[in-house]
């Protein structure tokens, strides 16, 4: 039987040590990420821009924090001592066949542009189009398209990635498959067993929950979601696909999360049958509908709800086609048409959503967004973007009245028949500790995320207790409590990491760690919590 061996490589590129900025007027800029987690301090900031100045730092054993946008909403890029790495200069962008070439440092908005006069696109972007390739892969990504396009692991054909040791390692899917208990690595320092974990994956449509565990095992999938603990990546290669030739939208209000978890379902069969390629349902609650309200972000954007909306929908279809606004709205007038013969395939798809609309009596509140109406589809994104923005608001005001206060979320999935069961329970853990919370997310594929808007350290602590308690249920329903944002510093999560694979699976993740960083000097603390000090 042949060795699962991978042969890393000597760094490429200048090999002129890094500039290592000391100054604290530059380093107070990267001290934290989205998730304003609190207590960061950056050691130093590097000025690196070839993958051999990446290595000059991990060979030199200095504690290091790459980072991109600082997007994450975890903690994972707030750095606690560390050297911080940001990668932005990896800006390397090369167009292929169904492929392309990027640096860790193009953010997704760079990406769609270079990629939009080929014709191609990569399709599961989260709704933070300012972050990195390499964030994206840090953390698996996924985003509101993931029902129909899947999430970052599905589109990777490749990594380059810095080791620990200095070491490089060039990763192809398919390079390597594993069928026993470990797999090796020869590096300058000698050759290196990095063990395959036991526990089981969870079979989702997103999960973002510690190290790659899924058979068969390939190498490659190790480093995606690792959260930059186990390498540095410099460069990725993702697959791309033909643009669609236009977008169809819908703004639908709901009565109750059952009517709207319903409407869900159909819509998910009828994109199965490929009567409509549906890419995604965004879900807003009541609750967020009110922030919205107080914010006048319902006015800016031009949005009227019945005051009796419960849930609100935000619907993306995928036309095969490009037929006219005109078009379009004659199939909506002749909706009721069975399957009118020799129609296009995008008019067939604008007739079953309207005829779905009446099927769950839903057609009084519902809003159509043509092809052309780009500045109304605009609209309605950022209305959706809003949400979290004004649940942040919120939090920030109340931090800074007690510092105690902190952003307390939940990313939560489970299987679709149990999502208004999870919405019930978050209402129900809330409300039972008196907590105002509001809840979001992406109701196609199951991942909600609900928010704790806490007033006090007294709704701060139990926010944690109400969190935990629908993780319990999520993961009885056969979900995952870590579903897109990953680990990174946050100790509830880092609770959810091992209520998920049990403390035998955390165990087995840190031997990971060791074999790959043994002194752990990648991303200390991220996803793993640190066992040879406190948290401060």
């Amino acid at each position: 039987m042949t060795l699962p061996l991978l042969q890393a490589r000597p760094p490429r590129g200048p090999r002129r040590d890094p500039f290592i900025e000391r100054d604290a007027g530059a380093l107070v800029l990267v001290r934290e990420d989205a998730a304003h987690f609190p207590g960061g301090h950056a050691a130093g900031l590097a000025h690196v821009e070839t993958e051999a100045q990446i290595a000059a730092l991990c060979a030199a054993g200095l504690a290091l924090l790459p980072i991109g946008a600082q997007s994450s909403l975890t903690g994972g890029a707030t750095p606690r001592g560390d050297i911080v790495v940001p990668l932005q200069r990896f800006k390397a962008l090369q167009v292929g066949d169904g492929w392309v070439r990027a640096g860790a440092g193009v953010t997704l908005d760079e990406l769609d542009a270079a990629l939009a006069p080929h014709g191609v696109w990569y399709p599961p972007v989260p709704t933070y189009t300012a972050a990195t390739v390499g964030g994206i892969v840090a953390t698996n990504a996924a985003g509101p398209a993931t029902f129909r396009h899947g999430v970052t692991r599905d589109w990777v054909r490749a990594l380059t990635v810095v080791l620990a040791s200095g070491d490089v390692l060039d990763l192809e899917r398919g390079q390597v498959t594993v069928s026993g208990d470990d797999w090796f690595i020869d590096t300058s320092r000698g050759r290196v067993r990095v063990p395959v974990p036991s526990y089981p994956w969870p079979r989702l449509r997103k999960c973002s929950a510690g190290y790659y565990a899924a058979r068969p095992y390939d190498p490659l999938d190790l480093f995606i979601g690792a959260e930059g603990t186990l390498g540095i990546v410099t460069e990725v290669t993702l697959r791309t696909v033909p643009r669609p030739p236009a977008r169809f939208d819908a703004l639908v209000a709901c009565p109750s999360i059952g009517a709207a978890t319903a409407l869900v379902a159909s819509l998910e069969r009828a994109s199965a049958r490929r009567d409509i390629d549906l890419a995604s349902v965004e879900y807003i609650d009541a609750r967020s509908l009110a922030l919205l309200h107080e914010n006048g972000d319902l006015g800016t954007h031009e949005v009227a709800v019945a005051p009796d909306t419960d849930a609100l929908l935000f619907l993306e279809i995928e036309l095969p086609d490009s037929p006219g606004d005109a078009t379009l709205w004659r199939a909506v007038e002749t909706a009721a048409d069975p399957e009118a013969p020799g129609a296009p395939r995008s008019v067939r798809a604008v007739r079953t959503l309207c005829r779905l609309f009446t099927d769950h009596d839903v057609e009084g509140g519902a809003e159509l967004v043509f092809p052309g109406q780009g500045r109304r589809r605009g609209q309605l994104v950022a209305l959706r973007e809003a949400v979290p923005s004004a649940v942040n608001q919120r939090v920030a005001a109340a931090h800074a009245i007690d510092s105690a206060v902190s952003k307390l979320a939940g990313d939560f999935i489970v299987p679709g028949d149990r999502v208004a069961d999870l919405v019930d329970a978050c209402r129900r853990e809330f409300t039972t500790r008196g907590l105002d919370g509001a809840i979001w997310g992406h109701i196609s594929d199951g991942n909600l995320h609900p928010n704790v808007l806490p007033t006090s350290r007294a709704d701060t602590e139990a926010g944690r207790d109400a969190l935990l308690a629908v993780g319990r249920h999520v993961l009885a329903w056969g979900g995952s409590p870590l579903a897109e944002h990953g680990v990174g510093r946050n100790p509830l999560k880092q609770a959810f990491l091992e209520m998920l694979h049990g403390t035998k699976g955390v165990a087995e993740m840190r031997a990971i760690k060791h074999a790959l960083d043994p002194h752990d000097r990648l991303s200390r603390g991220v996803l793993l919590a640190r066992v040879d000090q406190d948290s401060r």
